[in-house]
């Protein structure tokens, strides 16, 4: 005994994980009835591993919070900012989504590559058209971190605002709409 609680054996543990875990009560109640009535070393570590390999527990336990997205400005008029991404491949070809948050304008250009100088060849054509902007979204797409890149649209005095890495929603207007075209497409 140790204090009140029996000390387990090590070829006996994981006979007594077993029968601690029945009905998956999850880590911490597990470790709070382990704690109840026996000990070894590291336990905790060992109740936590346990609960970590099991399929079960990981099929029911709730995903993490998720966190809150950014809410944009609103622009102050159209153009003011715009989102953009790509789209496809699609029967072979790749869209250039460009979406104006104030308006939501959109823009569905074919493109003959993804590249940088793509993209920005396709810039020039839609700021011809209709103006230059203060913001522009992308994710971090290489051809939109490119330093080719970065660098067209400091020239212009454009704020190039790069949604989070794995973090799809940040640039939600964009996202949206490149389901949208997806869904048109198809």
């Amino acid at each position: 005994l140790w204090g009140d609680r029996v000390v387990v054996p090590m070829k006996l543990r994981t006979r007594v994980l077993e029968l601690l875990h029945e009905g998956h009560p999850g880590i911490v109640r597990m470790k709070s009835l382990a704690r109840s009535y026996v000990w070894w070393p590291n336990m905790d570590q060992v109740i936590s591993e346990w609960v970590g390999k099991c399929r079960p527990c990981k099929e029911s336990r709730p995903d993490p919070p998720v966190a809150p997205i950014r809410e944009w400005e609103k622009p102050k008029g159209p153009w003011g900012r715009i989102h953009i991404d790509f789209a496809g491949p699609f029967h072979g070809q790749t869209f250039l989504i460009v979406v104006d948050a104030f308006s939501k304008w959109l823009e569905i250009i074919l493109m003959p590559s993804t590249t940088a100088e793509a993209v920005i060849k396709a810039l020039r054509k839609l700021f011809a058209t209709h103006g230059l902007l203060d913001t522009l979204v992308s994710d971090n797409g290489p051809q939109f971190t490119a330093t080719l890149f970065e660098g067209y649209l400091a020239g212009l005095g454009i704020h190039h605002a790069l949604s989070a890495p794995f973090h799809p929603a940040s640039n939600g207007l964009a996202e949206r709409f490149v389901r949208t075209a997806k869904e048109a497409l198809s």
